[in-house]
This record gives C-alpha cells, structure tokens and sequence, in this order.
C-alpha cells in the first residue's frame, strides 16, 4: 500500500501552510450562486488534486470517469500531484489553464480558502441542489469545511485517528482489552513496558509531541476542547481541556521513564513510512494513528496479531468512550472560474454521491466522506477498519477548526508542548497564557 494522502497530509501540512496561504491575501471576486454558465452544455472543467501514487491516480480516474458517464456533455481535465503553492497560485491568477475545482490534502487551509474569497461559497449551491450538508456529512467534517458560516469547501474522504495495540503483547502482560480511559491507558503503558538496560526491550507507548502522529491536536481530540470563544480569541487558556490534555500527557511521559530517555530510544527507531515503523516492529506496542496505518502495518507482516480501538478518553468524559480526532481532503470551486454551475456538477458527484465517495474509499482506503457511505454495504475493508468508520460517524468526534491564518495557531500549541514536555517551561498556566496571545496577535496580523 503506498503512502496515502493523508499520511502525506498530516506530516508537514501546519508549517508548509503558513508561507503558500499568504498567495491568497487578493479578494478573487468571490460568486454568490450568481454563476451564469449552463450546466448542461457541452464544456470542460479543469480539476486539480494532490495525489500522486500510481493507485490514488487510478482511483481518481475512475472518480471522474464515473462523474463523466453520469454527465457525458462535461469532460473533466485532470492535473494531478498539484502543491497547495501552485494551486494557491493559479487560484489568484486564474486564466482558462486554471482549476475550476480543487482538491487539498491541508485541511489548515480552509479558513483562508474562506476569507480570501478564493473559493467560493457552496451553500447556495447546496441550497439549490436540496442538500443538507449538516445531513449528509459526519459532523467533525461538516464543521472543517466551512469558515463563519462560509462553506467554501467540501469534504473529499477523512481519515479518524484511532489506537492500535499489540493483541500478543497484551496478552503476555495480562491485559485483557483496549484501554477506555486515560488512567487505564497510562496503567496498560507501564505494564506493557520492558526495560532493556538504560533503553527499552518494549515501550508501552511513545507519548512525546515529536513522536509519531502524537501531535497535540491529535491528543486534544479526545479531550474535545474549545480552541476559540464566540469572539474568535483564543481559548487555550481558558478552556480546562488544554490544561488537562498536556497535564495528563506529560505525567504519561514522566511515568514512562521521562522525556530524555523517551527521546534517546526513538531517535533508534524506524521512520514513520517504513517498514520499521516502531509499532509494526513490535517495539512500541500501542500507536496512535490514522486509519492508513492498518494496511501498512498489515504490509509489514509483524510477528504479532494487531488490534485496533477507539483512543482513551479522559476518565471524566468515559461516556464519550468511541470518538476521535478527524481529518481529511477537501475540494472547492474557484472563485475565478467561469463554470461554476459545471464545478458544481462535479464537486456534489464526488462528494455527495454515496456510490461514488465508496468506490473512492475502496481505492484510496480513507474513511467515507458521508454519513451514507459510512453505512453502505458495498465498501470493502477490514473488519478491524470499522473502528474507524464509527469513530468518523461518533458526533463526539472533534477536529481542528479553521482559522483566517491556517494552522499557525496549531504551531503554536504544539510548540508549547514541546517546551512542555521537555521541561524548558514549567509553569503551564502562564505557557497556555502566552500562547493565547500569541494565537490573538498572530489572527490580527492576519486579517
């Protein structure tokens, strides 16, 4: 299984964000469904995506030849492997060789899709078509893809964080099931931990920020924070999650030997897209991670039975046990194009159409973008991968929201985590504090 998108995505989409989004500080003349072409008219729209691997190219061909057999008077030309720094860039210019519809592995980049007027609004677009977005996709995905009530964007598959565990070794230490919890989580960790020296044999888990898919956003999910107030400031500060979420994590790291050490055997271990990977190995026997990992861990072919779980919830939200933090692709139509109406066409096939967003999700192997595809019995997966199906679907489940400056915001939390963990600032309350307003001074300069 080659690297899916999201694997792609997640790894360097926060900073990378930050430079490519400032291409799209000029108002592109944003349609209000004023798009005047017809739609069933002979024409061409150009798409552009991110997907390069050989199997994502063919299940993208397929998408479209299924969308072009539906509506044959509209012939899709596709530019495949685009960066967000081109696609940016040919969204402000515009010109007839430009997308009429994109599709972004940055999930960051919707609020300023939004606010620049990039993209435009789909919501009378929806309106006129009779769809209910709010009814039609899982909810964290729903709210990822719009921007104060601009939604600019739909959702194009998602990937649903989960836990994976080492069924083999949580049988050697006695451990009968996934933890639910986090005091049952932290408890599993140390006693799926084997010593070897100053090192470790077996870690029970690599809790640190820099580890793999451990990000602060990623933990947050399960806290299910508020990241900004009806006034848009920052909430870190304020909100108890946040101080619960990097509590509990660093008492984790603490507990698991400290952070030095923790840093001293991971820089051992494998790389996160390599048959190494420290979980796939045996090395680490619980991983948080996205969907994706299942096929390529299965790929490995490790010496131990995988099993696969919702992640632990803070013990007092127990009844929220099953949610997750998601994440995904998303397409729009630009604001510069002169086919909306066609766009549209293209963009509510593959997005809203469930036999299509299944047969995507068959090929590409991320979580169904709608509620109805979650539930179609013609996806084809692992029974293992229906952790991931019902976490999508869990409205509990939580993201990252959009922000008129991406992820910078992200950036920023997940730098005091690092300062965090790593004992290089001790007092939280006053880190959460300066982070807030480093969040509300960063939103300012960007507006």
């Amino acid at each position: 299984m080659p690297i899916p998108s999201a694997a792609r995505k997640t790894a360097f989409a926060l900073t990378a964000l930050t430079s490519s989004l400032a291409l799209l500080t000029a108002c592109t003349g944003q349609s209000s469904s004023g798009a005047t072409d017809d739609a069933s008219a002979k024409t061409t729209i150009n798409f552009w995506h991110a997907w390069s691997a050989p199997s994502e190219v063919n299940a993208v061909k397929a998408l479209i030849a299924g969308f072009e057999k539906a509506h044959p008077n509209i012939h899709v030309n596709v530019v495949g492997n685009m960066t967000d720094d081109k696609m940016n860039q040919a969204l402000r210019t515009g010109g007839d060789k430009a997308p009429d519809v994109i599709s972004s592995f940055t999930t960051n980049s919707v609020g300023k899709f939004c606010d620049s007027g990039a993209l435009v609004d789909l919501n009378p677009f929806f309106k006129k078509s009779d769809i209910d977005p709010e009814t039609t996709f899982p909810k964290a995905m729903n709210e990822y893809t719009q921007f104060e009530g601009n939604r600019c964007s739909v959702p194009l598959l998602g990937d649903a964080y989960g836990l994976y565990y080492n069924k083999t070794a949580f049988k050697k230490a006695g451990i009968t099931s996934p933890p639910k919890t986090w005091s049952e989580f932290e408890a599993d960790a140390k006693k799926l931990t084997i010593a070897q020296g100053d090192s470790y044999k077996q870690l029970g888990f690599m809790p640190d920020y820099h580890g793999w898919e451990t990000t602060t956003e990623h933990y947050l999910g399960q806290f299910s924070p508020t990241y900004f107030d009806s006034q848009g400031k920052s909430n870190v500060a304020k909100d108890p999650a946040f101080e619960k979420s990097f509590t509990l994590q660093k008492k984790l790291v603490d507990a698991l030997g400290g952070y030095k050490k923790l840093e001293t055997f991971r820089a051992t271990l494998g790389d996160e897209w390599g048959p190494k990977h420290p979980f796939q190995t045996g090395q680490v026997a619980m991983q948080l991670d996205g969907e994706w990992r299942l096929g390529m861990a299965l790929d490995a072919k490790p010496n131990f039975d995988i099993g696969v779980a919702p992640m632990p919830v803070p013990d007092d939200q127990a009844a929220q046990y099953g949610k997750g933090y998601i994440t995904g692709t998303i397409a729009g139509i630009a604001a510069t194009s002169k086919k909306q109406n066609a766009a549209w066409e293209f963009v509510k096939y593959i997005s809203t159409d469930t036999d299509a967003v299944v047969d995507f999700s068959n090929a590409i192997h991320n979580v169904p973008s709608t509620l109805a595809a979650l539930k179609s019995p013609k996806l084809k997966y692992d029974p293992r991968f229906k952790t991931f199906l019902d976490i999508a679907a869990n409205p509990d489940s939580t993201t990252a929201p959009a922000s008129v400056n991406g992820g910078v915001y992200l950036v920023t939390i997940q730098q005091l985590g690092y300062d965090y963990e790593s004992g290089k600032i001790t007092d939280l309350k006053a880190g959460l504090k300066q982070a807030a307003a480093q969040i509300d001074t960063d939103i300012a300069q960007a507006k």
